[in-house]
């Protein structure tokens, strides 16, 4: 028997039709598994991001209370304290009491951002405290977090700690680290400057190089200025 090539088209449709629905009802049981898996990964999605939402606005809210302690005004000496307004006698207990504040926000709210701030801040208090060993490796652990604003803040602090410890190669590697891949805190022009700053005594030709390439690079703006300045101030 002959048939048309419509015929044909319609047979072979019929049999994949059936062949499709023979597969659904023999998989039927998986089907409704893997619908069901889909919607749970859905659900746990939604409610992640919620959690993660009101997570972050804890966090954000704590992190503002332990930067009012943080930036809290030191009393003169002798002055009794106002109970109207957050103050203290020296730096040492601001700092001991923000560092408090703020690693209790970094160890509630380590995977978010504000979280990750806090942590930054109490490595700050670190080394205002004199522990610049407990500062350096707080800092060092911020540096490779996924977020890369406050990883390149964190590099930025851990440069200028390296600079007061007279750690000048440490702190030329983590400037040039930070010019190689800028970001929104750190921005590329930024690190060039402090770069240049660490070059300008011993090595003024390498400072210059740096200021030459600021003014460059954007001739018309604030930065190219402020290069050329710092570069007539060289001692050459």
């Amino acid at each position: 028997m002959r048939y048309t090539r419509q015929e044909l088209k319609h047979d072979k449709f019929a049999d994949t039709a059936a062949d499709a629905l023979h597969w659904t009802a023999a998989h039927r049981q998986k089907l409704i598994t893997a619908g069901i898996a889909v919607a749970i990964v859905i659900l746990l999605a939604v409610g992640a991001f919620w959690y993660m939402n009101h997570r972050n606005q804890g966090a954000t809210v704590e992190l503002g209370k332990a930067l009012a302690t943080y930036n809290a005004p030191i009393r003169p000496e002798g002055a009794p304290a106002d109970p109207n307004m957050l103050s203290f006698a020296s730096p040492k207990e601001r700092a001991t009491a923000a560092k408090a504040e703020f690693d209790k926000v970094g160890g509630n709210y380590e995977s978010t951002q504000s979280g990750q701030m806090a942590k930054y801040f109490s490595a700050l208090c670190d080394e205002d405290l004199g522990n610049t060993q407990g500062a350096e490796q707080g800092l060092k652990a911020l540096t490779s977090v996924r977020n890369a604003d406050v990883a390149a803040l964190s590099k930025f602090a851990l440069a200028s700690l390296y600079r007061d410890a007279n750690r000048e190669t440490d702190a030329v590697n983590v400037y040039k680290d930070l010019i190689a891949h800028p970001s929104r805190t750190v921005p590329k022009t930024t690190a060039q400057m402090e770069l240049a700053a660490v070059y300008a005594t011993k090595q003024p030709a390498e400072a210059k190089k740096i200021y030459q390439e600021i003014a460059k690079e954007d001739p018309k703006g604030p930065a190219a200025e402020m290069a050329a300045q710092r570069e007539a101030a060289l001692k050459q």
